[in-house]
């Protein structure tokens, strides 16, 4: 099962106690892949797939409070994040991902967060450092970022 905003989270009976997953990370429209398809994709029904990724996101939306399309996106993202049994973060290569570097700062100690940031992202040393000092897993690819999700040590990066 996989939500998108603006779609509240609510999940039915017959998911519960299936896992939820948070897909964070770099969503810059043309310029980081959709590579949160390919891990829903991956990952099937083993788990309850949060997709920050909207189908309609208009850029010309104005990103202040009072907003209302803008507002609800951010909350959605706020309320799967802490939803979340775990949270992926991928960082492109190329990319800037302020929001996800963001999201990162206030999850790196929540040891539900599992980080793939592999070489050409332009703050690199800085999540290598921080994942390091916390203690948080990390991968160089989404192959091995889909891996780790599926293998049995999985519930170690739960707050389980």
């Amino acid at each position: 099962m996989i939500f998108k905003p603006p779609y509240k989270i609510e999940i039915p009976a017959e998911h519960a106690g299936k896992k939820t997953i948070f897909l964070a990370g770099s969503i810059e429209m043309g310029v980081a892949e959709d590579w949160q398809t390919r891990v829903a994709n991956e990952l099937g029904e083993s788990f309850v797939i949060f997709n920050p990724r909207r189908e309609n996101w208009d850029s010309s939306w104005r990103q202040e409070f009072e907003n209302p399309q803008f507002r609800e996106q951010v909350e959605w993202e706020l309320n799967g994040l802490e939803k979340a049994d775990i949270v992926l973060m991928y960082f492109a290569p190329g990319s800037k991902s302020p929001i996800s570097l963001l999201e990162f700062g206030l999850y790196a100690r929540s040891k539900k967060m599992i980080v793939c940031c592999p070489q050409g992202f332009w703050r690199k040393g800085n999540v290598d450092v921080t994942c390091n000092y916390y203690g948080v897993t990390q991968v160089d690819t989404i192959e091995e970022l889909i891996a780790t999700i599926k293998s049995p040590q999985i519930a170690q990066v739960t707050t389980d």
